[in-house]
């Protein structure tokens, strides 16, 4: 944790509790309006010719040549995932 963050963890745990209350709340609006940022970054990012247009397309390929598990099996075994390490 940064000098920085340091301090200002170290502020926010001697807020009194009406104070605390009130910055939780400004804090969760804050997140919320990140959030909804990095949503649209991600769907833009997603599209055809977009940041990540180059994982969509391994993750093709792989499907096409057969080199993926269906979810559930990976979900349901998780030591086939050690298995293939």
């Amino acid at each position: 944790m940064t000098r920085n963050v340091q301090k200002i963890a170290a502020r926010v745990k001697a807020l009194p509790r009406k104070e605390f209350d009130e910055f939780l709340s400004w804090f969760a609006d804050f997140e919320s309006e990140h959030m909804d940022q990095w949503e649209t970054d991600l769907e833009r990012d997603s599209q055809p010719g977009g940041r990540l247009d180059f994982v969509l397309k391994r993750v093709q390929s792989d499907i096409a040549a057969g080199r993926t598990k269906p979810f559930d099996e990976v979900i349901f075994n998780p030591l086939h995932i050690m298995k293939s390490w």
